[in-house]
């Protein structure tokens, strides 16, 4: 994955062969606070779903690398800082969550699929997968709208297979956030209205 500081991007994985990820409610909720974990320090949520046998997030990337605190490195002195990248943090993040599910299922192996997606849908030439606009049912997107229609996309998940009705009945989604059922402070929800994300919701 290659991310840019200042852009918007829609990361995303499935199970491994579209094994489940997710078997009961803990699972989620571990998962997320695992994303608060690797994913705050670096960018802002603007959108997510969690689905049961994959996920998306939808990001604006205020930072691509950190440094480390003294106590994450245990050895790092002032000659010898370290830093860890985004990419690095997801990548942490999964294995440490295929490690739990491994575990409480008594199974082992890739949980996830090998190559997290990260799609920038405020590049200047974004090269989203023909299979996001394919679900969309449109052939030619303005550039302009991909990030309203990625936001929108996201928050579908769960309607289009099946699971509700309507997006916020979703409990793992931040449908539910933008909709004032919920007052979920993963999403940045101020970021995402002032980049004109919400309408309609």
């Amino acid at each position: 994955m290659h991310f840019e500081k200042g852009h918007i991007y829609h990361i995303y994985n499935q199970g491994n062969n579209r094994r489940q990820i997710f078997f009961n409610r803990e699972n989620y909720l571990f998962f997320l606070r695992k994303v608060r974990t690797y994913f705050l320090p670096y960018a802002d949520i603007l959108a997510w779903c969690l689905m049961p046998n994959h996920f998306h997030f939808m990001v604006l990337v205020r930072e691509v690398e950190i440094e480390l605190k003294a106590k994450e490195t245990h050895t790092m002195t002032q000659s010898h800082r370290m830093s860890k990248t985004l990419n690095q943090s997801i990548a942490i993040m999964l294995r440490s969550y295929t490690r739990a599910i491994n575990k409480q299922e008594k199974t082992s192996g890739s949980l996830f699929r090998p190559h997290t997606k990260a799609e920038c849908v405020t590049c200047p030439e974004p090269e989203l997968s023909p299979s996001f606009i394919t679900r969309n049912g449109v052939t030619e997107i303005p550039v302009l709208e991909y990030p309203e229609i990625c936001f929108r996309y996201i928050h579908q998940n769960p309607v289009k297979a099946g699971l509700v009705k309507i997006a916020e009945d979703w409990e793992f989604s931040s449908a539910s956030d933008y909709s004032g059922q919920r007052t979920g402070t993963l999403v940045n929800k101020d970021l995402a209205r002032k980049l004109d994300l919400t309408d309609g919701i």
